[in-house]
């Protein structure tokens, strides 16, 4: 009983008390951008007092409380109650209000003042610096999912406590403010104005969003009159035409798939310079990064393009999926995020079907599959005991699993039942919130089908099955178990929607893999090659024998596979001889039949597969690392000289996005040619930002060249680069420089960057795409740097979820037990739980590669298999 308990026991829980619970929020905001860089804010929230209690317990982090603002007024009494003890418990991030007396149960008002700081933290209420005609200027934005409402306003900032918010704004007069609604009054009061914004719908505290600053805006309507704007920097709103077509369109889409009209009055997004996360989906008000809102027509790739698309339809599926029908707790986080991804593809697919995002969707599957074969993955549906645990699973289970296993339910129901299924979600759950098993209950009701049977097996439990299959007397055999980049036997065990073709698409079968054997009839079914997961709409492995893989290189060599069939042979192979399933020389004579690839995600594909191959070869065989890069480069030189250095009259966007890949990667590999053209058009973009000689898809190929040929006798490359860094003043060309400059062979030129990515050049946002591109030879320089600089690197980035990429990027291309064992010693005594996950799947990598190198040092026909294919020179 409430009445009983005193401060202590509301200490160290996960959830916050369910016996006071927010109905309405009127939330005045007063931020201060001058240097101080300080807020002021009260609060009234209307509240329902479900269960007698002394006590109210909300969230509240980094605010100064003003105690003597603070009292309760119950609807049914004229008298005031002040309260007798107010503890603020910052581990836990709660504010504990004591009363002496019971509060009356019903309805009342909670009345709280307080202060607070903008930091540079890119959470709660902080402030990003931009400029105005030469002059730095502060802006104050919100950023505040999972769990940052509470670094703003007193809150129940969980996302099952919905309620209404009344917004009023007190900012200078010349600035541009905005919020989740409209405007409905604005008064002036000399050099300030009042903004009094629309109550807006049920929603949860995380999608609670403010913005002030100085922006220029472009402006359209959906088909039935919803204004949407897009707002960037003064004189950049040529950038956001784009973004804006893309929303209009998606908007409209999402209406007629999702069978609801977009709920609110206006959709505005805006471009912020400073931003930890690609974007967040405020109800009514989308933030971005400036790189995923924002597409210059002279600047920005193919790639960036695409991003763009693909990010404005995540964040508007969102808008529905997420803050109509809201998570009930962070556990089903995946249901906001994988929806959000898979949701983006198909808005992307309906606009652009010629750039063939279904196919490319493979990538997101392969990130899912990478980490989940991880022993510290987690399942999709993870338990969360504290705040602070919440950042980590922002991850590629949350996202990229979770859409892969969607859109195996979709494809298993069919794609108009699973439509049907998701509209009488929405509508069913909507302005509440919702678990995992709603979702399955309302699709098993449209389909028939045993929905959370299937999907549980998907959900609750880690990881996937690798389905082993083999040809006996007239039969298909499989076999499930789970699959383990380490090589070890996992426990798990699935129910599978399995697809086959036998020979031709034609001939197409399915069925549900409940057990861990199973044999299937081939009566009827010739075909030269069997594969299985048709065109991998499923998310697990499969391990054909022998005779089998034979078939299908023929199919290969032959083009009788789709691209995501050729796709999907290549990851499997890759994923097997990682675990150490199968040799290194298997998968190059594999490789060998993809001589005559031209699809983009399947050349992407290998391009990835190739730096990984390399750079374990360069620790395992280095005698056999010319040959390795000659067979890496015979295989991309071909289609790069027919593709150019220069676009072409009439080209497809998968062309130009490819161009930027293949050259990029001969760079990588060292390729002679390619390198001095890379450098004799990189002089040429130096010397004139607008030769047509290096448009934005051939850039980081030229840069990487550039670096390439970096070392400390000779710095004209990288002194080059930092100049076209400092004179641009466009977020994707600084990201496509800082992603090279790590690429230089000389490890002080390495530590140099390093040192360059902790300086004030660099936004704090943008310092793990120069981390991201550090090659091997630099990795040691890196490791030893991360330890030099990792308490100022902890207190700078260790309230959010970048400080997890530090780790990651720098730690996990190692390739020695002792290095893995180096590395959990230097973290023992510094975890915290925002990385405790992110320490334990970085050690496994090292491990995993440390069981790589050993398979490829006794991998006695690796040496004849690279001499009888490597036939170009480097």
């Amino acid at each position: 009983m409430a009445l009983e308990q005193s401060v202590e026991q509301f200490k160290g829980k996960a959830r916050l008390p369910d016996f006071v619970v927010p109905k309405v929020y009127d939330l005045f905001l007063k931020p201060d951008l001058s240097s101080s860089c300080k807020f002021a804010g009260a609060v009234q929230i209307a509240v329902d007092v479900v269960a007698a209690t002394r006590f109210v317990v909300l969230n509240a982090s980094d605010l100064a409380v003003d105690d003597g603002s603070v009292s309760f007024k119950a609807k049914s009494s004229s008298q005031e109650l002040r309260p007798v003890n107010i503890v603020s418990v910052e581990e836990d991030e709660i504010l504990i209000i004591q009363f002496s007396e019971v509060l009356p149960t019903g309805e009342g008002i909670l009345s709280i003042g307080f202060q607070g700081t903008l930091t540079d933290k890119m959470k709660g209420f902080y402030r990003s610096v931009y400029e105005h005609n030469g002059e730095k200027k502060n802006m104050a934005v919100t950023q505040f999912e999972p769990a940052d409402a509470r670094r703003c306003f007193p809150c129940w900032d969980e996302p099952a406590f919905k309620a209404k918010f009344k917004i009023t704004l007190e900012v200078p007069s010349e600035l541009v403010a905005l919020s989740n609604m409209p405007v409905t009054e604005e008064k002036q009061n000399g050099s300030l104005k009042t903004l009094y914004f629309q109550e807006s719908p049920i929603m949860s505290t995380y999608l609670v969003a403010v913005v002030v600053g100085m922006f220029d805006y472009v402006e359209a309507q959906t088909t039935d009159g919803t204004t949407v704007r897009v707002y960037c920097q003064v004189g950049k709103s040529n950038q956001g035409k784009f973004a804006l077509d893309v929303a209009v369109k998606t908007l409209d889409l999402y209406k007629d798939y999702f069978a609801v009209p977009y709920p609110l009055p206006k959709l505005d997004m805006v471009a912020i310079p400073d931003f930890a996360a690609g974007a967040m989906e405020n109800y009514g008000l989308v933030t971005y990064r400036e790189t995923a809102l924002l597409f210059d027509d002279r600047h920005s790739a193919a790639s960036n393009k695409q991003r763009v698309a693909v990010v404005v339809a995540h964040e508007l599926a969102h808008q529905w999926f997420g803050n109509l029908v809201t998570m009930e707790w962070w556990t089903h986080l995946w249901l906001n995020e994988g929806f959000a991804t898979w949701v983006s593809y198909l808005s992307a697919d309906s606009i652009f079907p010629e750039w063939k995002v279904w196919t490319q969707f493979l990538s997101e599957s392969t990130s899912g599959l990478r980490l989940d074969a991880l022993d510290g993955s987690h399942p999709i549906e993870v338990e969360i005991n504290h705040a602070s645990e919440i950042d980590e699973i922002f991850d590629e289970i949350s996202y990229r699993k979770g859409a892969s296993v969607i859109r195996m339910l979709q494809s298993y129901l069919g794609a108009e039942t699973f439509q049907r299924g998701l509209a009488s979600y929405v509508k069913k759950f909507a302005y509440s919130n919702a678990k995992t098993e709603d979702l399955w209950a309302v699709l098993e009701e449209e389909s028939g089908e045993p929905v959370k049977k299937v999907m549980s097996s998907w959900t609750k439990q880690q990881g996937y099955p690798v389905v082993s299959v083999k040809k006996s007397d007239g039969k298909l055999e499989l076999n499930q178990t789970q699959f383990l980049s380490s090589g070890a036997t996992g426990s798990g065990k699935w129910i599978v929607p399995v697809t086959f073709c036998c020979g031709s698409y034609d001939a197409q079968k399915k069925f549900l893999l409940e057990d861990v054997h199973s044999k299937v009839d081939l009566t009827g079914l010739n075909g030269a090659w069997i594969k299985l997961n048709s065109n991998q709409t499923g998310f697990y492995r499969v391990n054909y024998d022998d005779e089998l893989a034979s078939g299908l290189k023929f199919a290969i060599e032959s083009k009788q596979l789709t691209a995501s069939d050729r796709y999907g042979v290549l990851d499997d192979s890759y994923a097997l001889c990682m675990a150490c399933k199968q040799n290194l020389s298997s998968l190059i004579s594999l490789l060998a039949a993809y001589r005559e690839e031209s699809e983009y995600t399947v050349l992407s594909h290998i391009i990835g597969i190739s730096l990984k191959v390399v750079s374990l070869v360069a620790d395992a065989a280095p005698e056999l690392l010319r040959g390795i890069k000659e067979f890496f480069i015979g295989l991309f030189e071909p289609f790069a000289s027919k593709l150019g250095w220069d676009p072409k009259e009439g080209e497809g966007h998968s062309d130009a996005m490819l161009r930027g890949e293949l050259l990029t990667v001969l760079s990588e590999l060292g390729h002679t040619v390619t390198i001095n053209e890379a450098l004799k058009r990189f002089n040429a973009f130096v010397e004139d930002r607008d030769t047509p000689l290096l448009p934005p898809d051939t850039r980081k190929a030229a840069y990487i060249a550039a670096m390439q040929t970096t070392n400390s006798s000779n710095k004209s490359g990288f002194e080059s680069l930092l100049r076209v860094y400092r004179e641009s003043d466009l977020s994707q060309e600084k990201v496509r420089i800082l992603g090279a400059l790590g690429s230089s062979p000389d490890p002080t030129v390495v530590l140099e960057v390093l040192n360059f990515l902790l300086t004030s050049e660099v936004r704090n946002q943008d310092v793990v795409h120069g981390l991201g591109g550090i090659n091997i030879e630099g990795r040691d320089v890196a490791w030893t740097w991360l330890k030099d600089n990792w308490d100022y690197i902890s207190k700078t980035w260790g309230s959010g979820f970048l400080i997890t990429r530090f780790i990651a990027y720098i730690v996990s291309s190692f390739t020695s037990n002792e290095k893995g064992n180096e590395v959990e010693e230097f973290f023992a005594t510094r975890t915290k739980p925002s990385i405790a996950r992110t320490i334990k799947q970085s050690v496994e990598r090292i491990h995993i590669n440390a069981n790589w190198v050993r398979s490829i040092k006794n991998d006695k026909s690796l040496g004849d298999v690279v001499n009888q294919l490597s036939v170009h020179k480097v």
